[in-house]
């Protein structure tokens, strides 16, 4: 597994309890990514069970925030209704499904608390508030 660059030893700590293989990958534009392969869509409603889940670790993280998601393979719901605010994203070769999900004022990044984990909490809720939507 590659690591181009170095994440804090907090996320590297959850990262290893959580049991994944995982890449800290830089693309040549310089953007850097952390690639959680084998990450496990806990809720049945999608069309896959298991994707690479790519999060871009912004410059001055863990003060600057991560945002959105990215799935490899692309995430469909099963019930055939259309997920919105989707683009693909080239990472590592291969096409990304983004989804543009942001933290809101009511819920920021916070600095020194958030991290690794507490974004995959996040991207969790993302999915499960997904496939509430009528």
């Amino acid at each position: 597994m590659r690591r181009q660059f170095s994440l804090p030893e907090f996320d590297v700590r959850y990262l290893g309890a959580m049991n994944l293989q995982w890449e800290a990958i830089c693309d040549p534009s310089g953007s850097r990514w952390l690639l959680l392969h084998d990450w496990r869509v806990r809720h049945p409603g999608y069309s896959v069970d298991l994707v690479t889940l790519g999060l871009q670790i912004p410059p001055g993280y863990p003060d600057a925030q991560i945002d959105m998601a990215y799935f490899f393979p692309h995430l469909a719901r099963r019930d055939g209704k259309a997920i919105t605010a989707l683009s693909a994203q080239d990472i590592d070769g291969k096409s990304y499904q983004r989804w543009s999900r942001h933290r809101t004022g009511d819920a920021p990044w916070r600095p020194g608390e958030d991290d690794v984990s507490s974004h995959v909490v996040l991207v969790d809720d993302w999915l499960e508030r997904e496939l509430a939507k009528p």
